[in-house]
This record gives structure tokens, sequence and C-alpha cells, in this order.
């Protein structure tokens, strides 16, 4: 498996995501076509008010993505990782210590031994 993204929660994730990416080098906020314009003005919301905002840099990209209520029994930052077929990877992070919390659409959210929050996604 591979690091795919580092997660922050957070509560105005267009400001953190350009803080970020001012303060690494080499990394930029993802840009926004018309497309994605778009689709953000049905939701009612710009690329300000957007709810998950992506930095991509010559490492794993960065995520932000906002919760309005901070979960105290939830780190606010964690891993999404990517590997082979999600079911198999989970298994296989199962039989190594992990717990499966709960599964959504396209990705599975786990527990380490510790019981930190990580993601598996599937592959694409």
């Amino acid at each position: 498996m591979r690091i795919k993204e580092i997660v922050f929660d957070c509560r105005c994730p267009a400001r953190l995501a350009r803080f970020w990416a001012a303060a690494l080098e080499g990394y930029a906020v993802r840009p926004y076509d018309e497309a994605e314009i778009a689709r953000l003005a049905a939701l009612g919301l710009t690329p300000e008010t957007d709810p998950t905002v992506m930095v991509d840099g010559p490492g794993p990209t960065l995520c932000f993505q906002r919760v309005d209520k901070p979960d105290l029994a939830r780190n606010p930052v964690h891993l999404d990782l990517v590997g082979g077929p999600r079911a198999a990877e989970v298994e296989r992070l199962a039989g190594l210590g992990a717990a499966v919390r709960e599964h959504h659409d396209g990705y599975t959210v786990m527990l380490d031994p510790e019981g930190n929050p990580f993601c598996v996604q599937d592959p694409r």
C-alpha cells in the first residue's frame, strides 16, 4: 500500500489549504476547472466555500475537509491509503491488528491497533 492522501479536518478548508500550499515547497491548491465551478455553483458553493479542497505536490495529496463540529474522539489528521483491491487490503490490515469501523462507497474507515482512524480507498 501507499499513502494516497493526508486528510485534515478543519473549519475552513480553502484557507487551510492555501496555508499549506504556501508552506510546502512544490505544493499548490488544485485548480478548479469550469465543470467543477459549475458543480459547486449548483450546490450553492464557490471555491472559497468548497467543503473539500485538495492540494497537490511532489508527495501525497493533502485533502482539507470541512468538519463543522470537531469530534474529540477523532484525530484531526488521518491517512488515506490505496493499494490492491480494497477488500483484500482491509482483510490484510485486519490480520495485522487493525479493525474495521465502517464501510462506505469507495472506502473503508479502519482503526489502527491504538484506535487511530485511517481510510482504505478503492484503487482507481
